[in-house]
């Protein structure tokens, strides 16, 4: 069974905002270290943002800065991204993930367990 399901997907217009969650089902992780990263057609995962365990540190990539705001409700299970000023380029399959073993939140091959994805797609 999949660990991370992610929701909040969809159509938006440029400038625009949208909500994704991930919430994990079968085990608990509030414990470890989340991240959200997201793949367009054709492109490489790329790291989107990530927060620590606590909720109390957060990571962002120079492209959403300002814009995406990360979070995790431990009581809930679940990790939000929320979704400002959207760009065409911001279109993608958003995907979760935790990081189990030690690693960087910043690097694809340092998370363990991913979520199926969501699609984002923005019009201009």
């Amino acid at each position: 069974q999949v660990p991370l399901v992610e929701s909040g997907g969809g159509w938006v217009q440029a400038g625009g905002s949208l909500k994704l969650s991930c919430a994990a089902s079968g085990r608990t992780f509030s414990s470890y270290p989340m991240g959200w990263f997201r793949q367009a057609p054709g492109k490489e995962r790329e790291f989107v943002a990530g927060v620590s365990m606590s909720g109390s540190s957060t990571y962002y990539a120079d492209s959403v800065k300002g814009r995406f705001t990360i979070s995790r409700d431990n009581a809930k299970n679940t990790m939000y991204l929320q979704m400002s000023m959207l760009k065409p380029e911001d279109t993608a399959v958003y995907y979760c993930a935790v990081r189990v073993v030690a690693g960087s939140y910043y690097y694809t091959g340092a998370y363990d367990y991913w979520g199926q994805g969501t699609q984002v797609t923005v019009s201009s």
